[in-house]
C-alpha cells in the first residue's frame, strides 16, 4: 500500500531521534572510556607499567606478632626474640642450585642442608619462600643484605621468634611452638594464608596450642616491586596486620618455680588451687624440659634423651597423668555413706585388720588392726576395714555419683594438652568396658582408691577445694584477655549438708594434728595457717612387697591432698610422687612445703615448721636455686 506524505513524516522524525539517542549513548561510552585511558595512562603508569613487566608487583604476607603470655604477677612466660633469616623463592629465583651455590658463599649451609633445602623448594608451590637459614647473627645477615641485588628470588628478613625466659618451669602449662608442618595442615579445613609462610609458628602443646587462634593474630600486607630478575626493589606500600592477645595466666611464677625445686628430681606433679575462686596457682609436672628447644628445632641426641628418661619428662604428669588416688579417695567413700544415711557420724566399724569375702581376706595396712572406729578416727589413722564395711552397704554406683560431684571422673576444660577424664566406674560402665558383672571385690577395692579408679592429681585438687569449701569449685587457667578480666562465675553449692562434710574436715584435720594422724610430722606449725590433709599409697603390683625390695618402676605410688587454713580455707594442694613409696613420708612433707609458700607469699617462715623439722627446712631453702624476681622479664616483643 502506497505510504501518504504525512506517514513518511512521521517516520522520518522516528529514525531521528532514534539516532540521536544512539549517538549520545556512543558518545558519553567514548567520553567515559577516554577518561578512564588517560587516568590509566598518566596517572596510573607507573603502577601499570610495573605490572606489564612480567607480574612484577608482587604481595607479600606480613606476619603478625604473636600475643604474649604472662604469670598473674606480669611476668613474661612466653615472648618474642627477633630473629634474622634468608628465604628463597623458586618463581623469582630461576636456577635455584645456583642461587644456593652462591648463598652457601656468605653462609655456613651443609652438603646435607642444602640437598633437603633443594628437595623442599620442588615440593613448594613456585611462589611459596622457603627458608633458607634463620636464626642469623648480625654479621651474617649483614653479608646476605649487601649482596642481595646478585641474589634473584632471595629476601632476607627480620622477623620474630618465640622465647620462653622461664624455661622448663611453664612447658608443661604453656607449651611450645614449631613450624607448620603437613600433618599439622592436613588437621585444619581451612588453614589460614599465614600457615604457609616459611618457617611460620603454630602452638604445638599446651596454651599455645589450644589458645592458638587467639594469640596468632592476623597477617598484614606488604607490595614490592621486583624486577625482571626476581629481586625486589622497592617496597610500594604496606598494611599491618593485627597482633595476636595477650593472655595472662592465674598461675604464679615464683609458686610454680618452688613447686618444681621442691619436687627435685622425683618423677612427680604438684597442683595448687585457690579454693575461693578455682584459679590455678601452680601446676607442675616433674621433671620438666626447656621448650626452647622445640622452637629452635631440638637435636636428634636431646629429643632420644627426652624420650628415654624413664621419669618421661615430655608427660604432663598433672591434668594428663591418671592414678589409683589411693586412700585420698576415702573421702569420697565416706561422704557417700554419710549421704545414703548407711553411717552416722558417730556410727563405729571394728577392724580386726582384715575382712573376708567370697574366700578371700582383703588386708587393713595395719595387720593388727584399728579396733573400733568412727569416720573421724578412721580418716586420722587410714583405717581400710572401715572403707571396705561401709562400701558394701552403700554401693559403687553411689560412690562414684559422689566422685563426679566432687569433680573426680570428671574431665575439667582447661586450655592445656591431653587433659584426662579420669574414671569413677559403675556396674554399668564394666558391664560395657568388660563384659562382665560387678563383683563385691570391686567395690572393696574402689571404696579405698584402687582397682578401677583413676585420677589425676588436677582432679584430687579440685576434690579436696570441693570439700574445704562445700562449694563446685571450677578450675580455670586463663586470667584475663588483652588485659580484659575473665569473669568467674561463683561456685555453685554442691548439696552436701553441714552434718556431713564437718566429720570429713575433722578427719582431715586430725590426720595433720591428731596424736594418731598418719601426717602428724609433715604438720604446720603456725596456728594461723593449720591445715587438714590426707595421705594415700597406691599399689602398682598386686603382690605384697616392701618397696626396697622391689625395683623403683614396681613401687607404690605417694600421694597426699591438702588444704588450708581450716577456719578460712584459702588454697587446696594434691601432690603425687611416682613409685615414691608412702604418702606420709614421700609426699606430705612436700606438699606441706609448696602450700606453706603460697600461704606465706615466698620462702617459708620457719616458725611454720615443727621445731624438730626446722633444721632441715633451713638447709633446704639455702640449697635451694630459687627464680629471681629482679630477673623475671615483663615485656617482650609482641605489638608492632
Amino acid at each position: 500500500m502506497k505510504r501518504t506524505q504525512k506517514q513518511t513524516q512521521e517516520s522520518r522524525s522516528t529514525i531521528t531521534r532514534r539516532g540521536l539517542l544512539l549517538g549520545g549513548a556512543q558518545a558519553a561510552i567514548v567520553a567515559v572510556l577516554a577518561l578512564r585511558m588517560r587516568k590509566m595512562q598518566l596517572e596510573q603508569a607507573d603502577e601499570y607499567r610495573l605490572l606489564a613487566d612480567g607480574n612484577s608487583v608482587k604481595i607479600r604476607l606480613i606476619p603478625p606478632a604473636r600475643g604474649l603470655i604472662y604469670d598473674r604477677n606480669g611476668a613474661l612466660v612466653a615472648g618474642n626474640e627477633q630473629n634474622y633469616r634468608v628465604t628463597i623463592t623458586r618463581e623469582d629465583a630461576g636456577d635455584v642450585p645456583t642461587v644456593l651455590g652462591d648463598l652457601r658463599r656468605l653462609l655456613p649451609i651443609s652438603e646435607t642442608d642444602a640437598a633437603e633445602l633443594l628437595a623442599e623448594v620442588k615440593r613448594r608451590p613456585p611462589h611459596a619462600p622457603v627458608t633458607v637459614a634463620d636464626r642469623l647473627s648480625w654479621e651474617e645477615f649483614s653479608r646476605v643484605a649487601v649482596n642481595a641485588p646478585a641474589l634473584p628470588g632471595v629476601s632476607p628478613e627480620v622477623g620474630l621468634s618465640r622465647l620462653y625466659p622461664l624455661g622448663p618451669d611453664f612447658a608443661h602449662v604453656v607449651g611450645y611452638v614449631g613450624p607448620v608442618s603437613d600433618y599439622d595442615l592436613s588437621q585444619i579445613e581451612n588453614p589460614d594464608p599465614l600457615l604457609s609462610i616459611p618457617k611460620f609458628q603454630l602452638g604445638k602443646t599446651g596454651v599455645e596450642a589450644k589458645m592458638e587462634e587467639d594469640l596468632r593474630g592476623h597477617a598484614g600486607q606488604r607490595r614490592v616491586e621486583v624486577n625482571s630478575a626476581g629481586r625486589e626493589m622497592r617496597e610500594l606500600g604496606r598494611v599491618e596486620g593485627d597482633p595476636g592477645a595477650n593472655l595472662q595466666l592465674t598461675i604464679d611464677y615464683r609458686l610454680q618455680n618452688y613447686a618444681h625445686k621442691r619436687l627435685g628430681e622425683e618423677s612427680a606433679a604438684a597442683v595448687v588451687i585457690d579454693v575461693t575462686n578455682g584459679d590455678i596457682m601452680a601446676i607442675a609436672s616433674n621433671p620438666s624440659f626447656d621448650p626452647n628447644l622445640f622452637v629452635r628445632g631440638i637435636s636428634g641426641p636431646d629429643y632420644r634423651a627426652l624420650m628415654e628418661n624413664d621419669h618421661r619428662p615430655l608427660a604432663d604428669k598433672s591434668v594428663q597423668g591418671l592414678y589409683p588416688p589411693g586412700s585420698t579417695y576415702k573421702m569420697v567413700t565416706a561422704l557417700a555413706a554419710l549421704e545414703a544415711g548407711v553411717i552416722g557420724a558417730e556410727d563405729t566399724v571394728r577392724c580386726p585388720g582384715y575382712i573376708e569375702m567370697g574366700g578371700r581376706r582383703f588386708h587393713c595396712w595395719k595387720r593388727s588392726g584399728h579396733g573400733h572406729v568412727n569416720v573421724v578416727q578412721s580418716l586420722e589413722q587410714s583405717c581400710d576395714v572401715f572403707y571396705y564395711e561401709v562400701a558394701q552397704k552403700v554401693g559403687i554406683d553411689k560412690i562414684s555419683a559422689m566422685a563426679r560431684k566432687l569433680g573426680v571422673g570428671v574431665r575439667h576444660e582447661l586450655p592445656m594438652s591431653a587433659v584426662a577424664e579420669g574414671l569413677a566406674p559403675t556396674k554399668a560402665w564394666k558391664q560395657e568396658r568388660y563384659g562382665k558383672d560387678w563383683l563385691i571385690g570391686d567395690t572393696i577395692n574402689s571404696s579405698i582408691g584402687q582397682g578401677y579408679v583413676l585420677a589425676s592429681p588436677l582432679q584430687l585438687a579440685v576434690m579436696t577445694a570441693r570439700i574445704a569449701t562445700a562449694r563446685a569449685v571450677v578450675p580455670r587457667l586463663i586470667r584475663s584477655r588483652d588485659g580484659v578480666e575473665v569473669p568467674v562465675p561463683e561456685a555453685e553449692p554442691l548439696g552436701l549438708e553441714e552434718a556431713w562434710l564437718e566429720p570429713i574436715r575433722r578427719g582431715m584435720i586430725a590426720v595433720m594434728n591428731g596424736q594418731r594422724g598418719t601426717a602428724r610430722a609433715a604438720r604446720i606449725a603456725a596456728a594461723e595457717w593449720k591445715m587438714a590433709g590426707k595421705t594415700g599409697t597406691s599399689q602398682v603390683r598386686s603382690a605384697v612387697v616392701d618397696n626396697k625390695a622391689v625395683p623403683w618402676e614396681q613401687r607404690d605410688h605417694a600421694l597426699f591432698v591438702c588444704y588450708a587454713p581450716v577456719d578460712n580455707p584459702k588454697y587446696a594442694v594434691s601432690l603425687i610422687v611416682e613409685h615414691g613409696g608412702g604418702g606420709s613420708s614421700a609426699a606430705a612433707p612436700l606438699a606441706r612445703d609448696i602450700l606453706l609458700f603460697a600461704l606465706a607469699g615466698g620462702v617459708p617462715p620457719l616458725a611454720a615448721y615443727p621445731e624438730g623439722a626446722r633444721a632441715k627446712a633451713r638447709a633446704l631453702h639455702e640449697e635451694m636455686d630459687l627464680v629471681d624476681p629482679e630477673t623475671v622479664p615483663t615485656s617482650g616483643s609482641s605489638r608492632a
